[in-house]
């Protein structure tokens, strides 16, 4: 892995924060080739992330050696996988400076994270209960995954569903946060950064007001983990979901942190073996969280590779990473701005913002952009991202997306600008 040194070929202006090209050797797929040749330039990372070898070599390990069922076995297997299991939650948790272990549950993914939280707050007693009486409030910017769960609970429930509005520039609108958040608020949720907008969201202003109320406060972390610090201490929410497969680690595991005696108080959301303590034919009692909420037969494999992608993050440095993206990001926004009849949806300057950039560019379809640009090897990905109230605000079908990790070079972006300059060619 990297020790952070100047990455060959930086351009002037651009930190050498990491050596991109030692990080690139860890990661096989992007050795490959793809259409005659062309070598892949992967610019999907908001999508989902590929996977080093560590984490590879971790989920095989662990399937090849030490694969059991977790928790309840006395066989040297068994306790082995139990080991693993419970060492990726303490990896994680240290990941994000939660203060207990006991608050990091496993999920299969920031969807699932969600809906366990919204459901919780539908069938809790008060005063966390969510009813007729209460409002939920979301953000225009949202991924479905953070706005059709509430509107779900909203329907079962008879709350109210509120939202903010987005500025032309992409940011939130919190000219009335005091009207938006009231006394009738009873949780926020928010995205941190928009994988759309790559707007980084201001979080303390949001969360100041929901406290004023005694809201509790949810952060969408899924665009913000893998890229930057993420301490859920500082963050003053309640719950913070993020899922593995962004931050190099495999599909199929999510995590949900909480507050302790949040996660104490409010009632588990599926039912089955493992999240129990008693069971008889007339009541269950149940397991302490996270237990509680991890109902069946967990992740193992997913989990031990999520704390592999933790251990390799850890080690390169996730302030050197928010670093270099920050730089990258601002690189490519200069480019981009070269190119004719392009324009970027969402904020133009690198200030408060992530290594995601959504643009149209002039009549062209996205899905044709995205179709030319896949021919000369360059993966990006087009539509409205799981975020089409953002697509219906702005006016547009959809948006050809460029995201960016700690594996992308400047020679990619370059690359990217010369591609859609190819595109206008094409089409004109």
């Amino acid at each position: 892995m990297t020790d952070g040194t100047q990455a060959p070929g930086t351009p002037p202006g651009l930190p050498g924060l990491l050596d991109t090209e030692a990080i690139r050797k860890d990661f096989p797929i992007l050795h490959r080739t793809v259409h005659g040749g062309k070598p892949l330039i992967y610019l999907d990372n908001a999508a989902s992330s590929q996977k080093p070898r560590q984490v590879l070599d971790a989920v095989n390990e662990y399937y090849e050696r030490h694969h059991a069922n977790v928790h309840r076995g006395v066989h040297i297997l068994a306790e082995e996988a139990t080991a693993l299991y419970e060492g990726a939650r303490d990896k994680v948790a240290a990941f994000v400076n939660a203060p207990s272990r006991d608050e990091v549950v496993f999920t299969k993914n920031a969807s699932e994270s969600l809906n366990l939280v919204a459901n919780m707050l539908g069938w809790a007693d008060d005063p966390y209960r969510v009813d007729s009486r209460t409002e939920v409030v979301i953000t225009e910017m949202e991924h479905h995954s953070n706005i059709v769960p509430w509107q779900l609970l909203a329907q079962r429930t008879g709350a109210t569903l509120k939202w903010f509005g987005l500025t032309d520039d992409g940011r939130l609108d919190l000219s009335r946060i005091d009207e938006v958040i009231t006394e009738r608020t009873k949780v926020v949720s928010f995205m941190l950064v928009s994988n759309v907008l790559g707007t980084v969201n201001p979080v303390e202003e949001i969360v100041r007001r929901a406290q004023e109320v005694g809201a509790l406060v949810v952060v969408d972390a899924s665009q913000a983990a893998p890229h930057m610090p993420l301490d859920v201490q500082s963050l003053g929410a309640d719950f913070v979901v993020f899922t593995g497969h962004k931050m190099c680690g495999p599909t199929g595991i999510g995590v949900l942190w909480g507050r302790q005696e949040l996660l104490e108080d409010l009632p588990p959301f599926l039912g089955g073996g493992e999240m129990i303590e008693t069971v008889t034919m007339h009541s269950s009692t149940y397991a302490p969280a996270p237990h509680k909420f991890e109902a069946g037969t967990p992740p193992i494999a997913q989990a031990v590779g999520l704390g592999a992608a933790v251990d390799y993050l850890s080690g390169i440095g996730m302030d050197r990473i928010a670093e270099h993206e920050h730089a990258l990001t601002a690189y490519a926004l200069g480019r981009l701005a070269e190119v004719p009849d392009l324009r970027i949806i969402g904020p133009v300057t690198g200030e408060d913002r992530g290594a995601t950039i959504s643009f149209t560019l002039g009549d062209i379809h996205p899905h044709d952009v995205g179709q030319v640009l896949d021919e000369q090897g360059i993966a990006v990905r087009v539509g409205h991202h799981c975020a089409r109230p953002v697509c219906l605000r702005y006016g547009i079908p959809a948006t050809t997306r460029a995201s960016f990790y700690l594996y992308s070079t400047p020679a990619e972006v370059d690359a990217l600008v010369a591609g859609l300059e190819y595109v206008r060619g094409f089409f004109g």
